[in-house]
C-alpha cells in the first residue's frame, strides 16, 4: 500500500518530458479517515477541486499549447493523488503531441480516474475542465461570501486541532448562514511546509459560537495533514460538537507549485460550491 513517506514529495528528481502516467502517487483515504473515526463509506458528500495553472503540450505540428485545467475528484474515490506527483505528471505533457485539447482533456480524466480508484472499479471518473486562453478572461478574483470571523479580536492559545473549542446554542432558535476565516493553515503530513487557505462554512441548526469556531480554525496551525483531511477533520469536529441539521465546509488554498486544491465536504445533495478564486490564489 502506498504511503506519504514513501512518495516523491521532499525528495529530488528528474522531470520527465514525455508523457507517463505511472508518475501518479496515489495515497489511500481510509488511513487518515480512520483517525476521525470514519471507517468504509464516507458520512459526506463532495469532491476535491484541483486548478492546474501551468498545463500545456504540443499540438501534432510541434506548437505549444497551454490551458488552465480544473480536476473534480469525488471524495468517495478510495484514494487521492499526491500534489507532487499530479505535478510531475502534468509535466510530462509538456513536450507531448496531441491531436486536440479533447484528448487531452480524456487522456486527463481516463488516467486521473484510474489513479483515484487505484486499478478497482471507477465508481466515479474525475471530472476534467479545460479553460483555454480565449477563457482566461473569465476567470475573476472575488472572495468568499459570508460573515468574516476575522473582525473577532481574541486570544489564540492552541496550534494544534481542538475540537472542545466548539460549542453551539442548542437551547436557542436555529439559524442558516455561512462563516468565513482566511486564518487557517496547516502544514504538509510529508515536507512540514505550510499550506495556506480560506474555510467557509456554511449550515442550519443550532447557532454555532464564533470566537471558538475561529479559535478552532487558528488551531490546525501546527498540525500536519494533507487539505482533504483537514477540512474532513473540520466537517467531523462541527458535526459532532455543534449537532447542525445541515453542513458545508469548503476550502480554498493558496497554490503551490502552480496548482491550488479546494476540498469541500457537504451533509446533503448539492450542487457543487462555485468556485471563487480569491486574491491569494
Amino acid at each position: 500500500m502506498n504511503s506519504p513517506d514513501q512518495s516523491l514529495l521532499g525528495k529530488t528528481v528528474g522531470y520527465a518530458d514525455q508523457y507517463d502516467t505511472s508518475l501518479l502517487y496515489p495515497l489511500p483515504r481510509a488511513t487518515q479517515r480512520a483517525d476521525i473515526g470514519v471507517h468504509g463509506q464516507p458520512v459526506f458528500l463532495g469532491a476535491d477541486v484541483w486548478t492546474a495553472y501551468e498545463l500545456g503540450w504540443l499540438n501534432l505540428r510541434g506548437k505549444p499549447q497551454v490551458a488552465m485545467g480544473r480536476f473534480i475528484v469525488p471524495c468517495e474515490s478510495t484514494h487521492l493523488v499526491e500534489s507532487k506527483s499530479l505535478k510531475l505528471y502534468l509535466n510530462s505533457l509538456n513536450n507531448t503531441r496531441f491531436a486536440s485539447a479533447d484528448e487531452v482533456k480524456q487522456t486527463l480524466q481516463n488516467d486521473l480516474s484510474a489513479a483515484v480508484w487505484q486499478g478497482g472499479v471507477v465508481q466515479s471518473s474525475v471530472g476534467v475542465q479545460l479553460l483555454l486562453p480565449e477563457q482566461f478572461g473569465l476567470e475573476k478574483i472575488q472572495d468568499m461570501q459570508g460573515v468574516n470571523l476575522d473582525r473577532l479580536d481574541l486570544d489564540c492559545t492552541h496550534y494544534q486541532p481542538a475540537p472542545e473549542l466548539l460549542s453551539a446554542a442548542s437551547t436557542e432558535q436555529p439559524v442558516t448562514e455561512t462563516l468565513i476565516s482566511h486564518l487557517l493553515k496547516s502544514n504538509c503530513l510529508v515536507t512540514g511546509q505550510p499550506d495556506w487557505g480560506s474555510v467557509s462554512i456554511s449550515y442550519s441548526g443550532p447557532q454555532i459560537e464564533q470566537a471558538g469556531l475561529l479559535q478552532y480554525i487558528v488551531s490546525f496551525r501546527n498540525h500536519h495533514e494533507f487539505h482533504e483531511h483537514c477540512v474532513e477533520r473540520i466537517y467531523m469536529d462541527i458535526m459532532r460538537r455543534c449537532q447542525p441539521t445541515k453542513l458545508c465546509v469548503q476550502a480554498r488554498y493558496t497554490r503551490r507549485g502552480g496548482v491550488d486544491i479546494n476540498p469541500w465536504r457537504s451533509s446533503h445533495p448539492q450542487a457543487m460550491p462555485p468556485q471563487i478564486r480569491n486574491a491569494r490564489q
